[in-house]
């Protein structure tokens, strides 16, 4: 990334009583703790009230403590290779950061970094509330306690991570829905791989009914601002948010997010093609932050600008 964070990506609710000071038990949210101890601001950024979300920074070489946080925190190295060390107490972990390797503070730890040089990295701030939900939609016993991990090999879950600030398009319908889509994929991830007691999480199978898939596909195709989110989508038809984006799925053969973009596509090339309206009005129509944002998310769909498009088509 080269560009600095787009503040209007950070949809925290100011009335979030986390936001107005440190919470009961004195820790900071995980993005307000890193930008204390890193000294910068993150290139991206999207979060939702309660702290959770997906950040994207590039620091310079860090010696210090990173005091205990309100979130786990997981990490993928997008940088050189480098040897780096962490304290915990008496403990002391070395690794090497590279592509393909995490990190992992659980809630509520604290630990010394020395890391010699610049770092590109790619965060996950989950809470411990959506781990347990995970497991119990999952029908799972599997445990919900994180292990500390220093530069652990789990390329799945860091090739996970480091695309994921690639698909925010600065469209809050969108970018909303697919970091819930991939912090329930990678709490789902973490449980198998990255508890004391690992455990396989069956696939589920089946679809949704004919008529609960109409009435999500009618909610997602919604011009109006009806809720999109996973959490409504999964409320209306009756199932946990770890069932619905699956089912929704076996239906249609696209996760929520995919589906809402692709119709998202349609509706900008429809406006394009068949009116006269500005770029940065078609934009705004389809809920982009920008006209910048939105020619962006056009390109890398189609390989044209919009403006482009509109020549080639008409």
């Amino acid at each position: 990334m080269s560009e600095p964070i787009d503040l209007s990506m950070i949809s925290a609710d100011e009335s979030d009583p986390h936001r107005n000071g440190l919470p009961a038990n004195g820790h900071r949210h995980a993005d307000e703790e890193m930008a204390r101890v890193l000294g910068t601001t993150p290139f991206q950024m999207a979060l939702d009230a309660s702290g959770a979300g997906i950040a994207h920074w590039k620091h310079e070489p860090l010696h210090d403590i990173v005091e205990p946080m309100t979130h786990h925190v997981i990490m993928a190295y997008n940088g050189a290779v480098q040897r780096m060390e962490r304290r915990s107490g008496r403990s002391v972990a070395a690794g090497t950061f590279r592509p393909g390797v995490v990190i992992i503070i659980p809630e509520g730890s604290s630990s010394r970094w020395d890391i010699p040089k610049p770092v590109d990295v790619v965060q996950l701030y989950l809470p411990q509330t959506t781990l347990e939900r995970i497991a119990t939609e999952a029908g799972t016993a599997a445990s919900t306690e994180l292990l500390e991990r220093t530069a652990h090999p789990d390329p799945v879950t860091s090739r996970l991570l480091v695309s994921a600030v690639d698909a925010l398009e600065g469209n809050e319908a969108l970018d909303t829905l697919f970091r819930q889509q991939l912090t329930d994929l990678l709490a789902t991830r973490l449980l198998a791989a990255h508890t004391d007691l690992p455990t396989t999480i069956q696939p589920v199978r089946g679809g949704l009914a004919p008529k609960t898939l109409l009435r999500a596909i009618e909610r997602l195709r919604s011009d109006s601002d009806a809720d999109v989110s996973l959490a409504a989508l999964a409320s209306e038809a009756g199932l946990s948010r770890f069932h619905f984006c699956r089912a929704f799925k076996e239906s249609t053969g696209l996760s929520p997010h995919a589906w809402l973009r692709k119709h998202r596509l349609e509706q900008a090339m429809k406006l394009l093609r068949d009116t006269n309206e500005a770029v940065v009005s078609v934009a705004a129509e389809l809920g982009y932050t920008s006209q910048t944002a939105f020619a962006a998310a056009f390109r890398k769909l189609t390989g044209e600008t919009p403006s482009d498009w509109r020549r080639r088509t008409r």
